[in-house]
């Protein structure tokens, strides 16, 4: 199977913490446009539409799907690490030997 970019990784991070989220709430988080990237993830099934914005223009929401989640090898959102702990980590340029 082909690789996940690292865009589309932050791109999914992004999606399974804060589900559900619009495209134009990620886009404000990582600072760059994600057409192509939710394409490409929805395309592979990683993530779905999963309804409509209550409110102001109706922009679709996204979660992650369960293909993802067996990718990643886990049953549930709740499985992954703290969110605010790898930023911790992430801000302190930690490294760890894993891959």
């Amino acid at each position: 199977p082909k690789k996940l970019s690292s865009a589309s990784i932050e791109t999914l991070s992004i999606i399974a913490y804060k589900q559900p989220i619009t495209k134009s709430e990620i886009e404000s988080i990582r600072g760059v446009s994600v057409d192509r990237i939710i394409s490409n993830l929805e395309e592979r099934k990683f993530i779905r539409n999963c309804g409509k914005q209550e409110t102001g223009r109706r922009a679709n929401l996204y979660e992650v799907t369960s293909k993802f989640l067996s990718y990643l090898g886990i049953k549930n959102v709740g499985e992954l690490p703290d969110y605010n702990l790898l930023k911790i980590k992430n801000m302190e340029n930690i490294t760890t030997n894993e891959d």
